[in-house]
């Protein structure tokens, strides 16, 4: 009996000392793993902030929920979240090469893409059509940026919403705008344009390099356009090629008694935007062409809609406002130049980036989606042309 109580005793001071054991040892354990934590943390902040890292932590999973602590503040100026589809995260091939000043205008390929001043009238049109607003006084301009041989887009275009020339009572126009284009057969397709306007009378053309890079330039002769040849219009809009556009909601939302006639710039507003300083993105902007950290509020370029009043008022703007390749933001910092600013549209939700799938209903009520081929343009058009309701 005296040895089981020695024995159970004994165990007993073996249980008391281990437990008191491990709670000594269990903060220290707590100290350690609390220590290696918060290592880790800074080490992954730190990584993430580095340009060399950048991209790889733009594709961790973690980076929406760091991003959105960071900017937890700012939510409520934050601009609607929308997918990047994956032909627009594609970087250009182009060498970025900056120039400060050029006085004389390449109008063959660069070696390497040259951002000249982003000032239309160092351009000049060598395809135009400069009456088609002379014959009818047009409420809405549809101006297209598209490749010179991109014609399946302008073609499904003509087909859909580009064929519409009266639009709830209002007359709509439709243009195309293009560069030059670079190659061995620039001459074939020089001609083969020429044959397409010929046709159809919607192809405009100035003498700078079609690439992506010169987007800002393009956007520029786009506005020296409508100053110059088309200035009675009401309202004008820059699309892209790749979009679906309901225009008989657009023509809709411009007749409202409440819309402006003056000062007007509207779409899908971006608040808040920081420059991209990585290299490795496709919206690289170096700080000597953009040395500001920070976008002024724009319209996101893939369709915004402006009181034709103000493309010439861009234009002057753009004589003192440095380029930069982001076409939508550098039209920001021209409305700021000119101590003006967009306006958010009077239904935000009818603007949209990209659809996850066609619904008839959803796209009967929207203004913009950006669509992945003219093939999906030509076949929701008409699915959604149909005589029955759409909802």
């Amino acid at each position: 009996m005296g040895d089981q109580e020695s024995g159970s005793g004994g165990s007993w001071l073996k249980r008391q000392l281990c437990e008191s054991m491990c709670r000594q040892k269990t903060p220290f354990f707590h100290s350690w793993f609390r220590f290696l934590l918060l290592f880790c943390l800074i080490f992954v902040l730190c990584y993430s902030q580095s340009s060399s890292s950048r991209s790889w932590w733009e594709n961790f999973p973690l980076h929406m929920h760091y991003q959105r602590f960071l900017n937890r503040t700012n939510q409520v100026n934050l601009p609607p979240a929308y997918r990047v589809h994956p032909k627009h995260r594609i970087k250009p091939t182009e060498i970025y090469e900056t120039t400060a000043s050029t006085t004389v205008l390449s109008t063959v390929p660069p070696t390497g893409t040259q951002f000249h001043h982003a000032y239309p009238r160092n351009y000049h049109f060598n395809m135009d059509n400069p009456d088609v607003c002379k014959t009818k006084t047009p409420f809405l301009v549809l101006m297209v940026p598209v490749a010179p041989k991109n014609v399946a887009a302008r073609d499904a275009i003509r087909q859909t919403w580009g064929k519409e020339s009266l639009v709830q009572g209002e007359v709509v126009l439709t243009l195309f705008m293009l560069g030059l284009s670079g190659g061995a057969d620039v001459e074939q397709v020089q001609e083969k344009l020429k044959q397409e306007n010929l046709q159809h009378h919607d192809l405009i053309q100035s003498n700078f390099m079609d690439t992506y890079l010169n987007l800002t330039t393009k956007t520029m002769v786009i506005m020296d356009w409508l100053a110059t040849r088309c200035p009675t219009a009401a309202y004008a809009m820059k699309i892209d090629s790749d979009m679906f556009l309901n225009i008989d909601n657009l023509v809709m939302m411009l007749q409202k008694p409440g819309i402006p006639k003056l000062n007007y710039l509207t779409g899908m507003l971006m608040w808040n935007r920081p420059v991209v300083r990585s290299k490795n993105s496709k919206w690289y902007v170096p700080e000597e062409m953009y040395p500001e950290p920070q976008y002024p509020t724009y319209t996101l370029g893939m369709g915004y809609i402006f009181s034709n009043d103000l493309p010439e008022k861009f234009v002057e703007a753009s004589k003192s406002v440095k380029p930069f390749n982001i076409e939508d933001a550098y039209i920001g910092m021209c409305m700021k130049q000119l101590g003006l600013a967009p306006t958010s549209p009077p239904n935000p939700s009818q603007f949209k980036a990209y659809n996850t799938r066609y619904n008839r209903c959803e796209f009967s009520k929207v203004i913009t989606y950006i669509l992945g081929s003219s093939q999906e343009l030509l076949k929701y058009w008409t699915d959604l042309k149909k005589p029955e309701p759409p909802c």
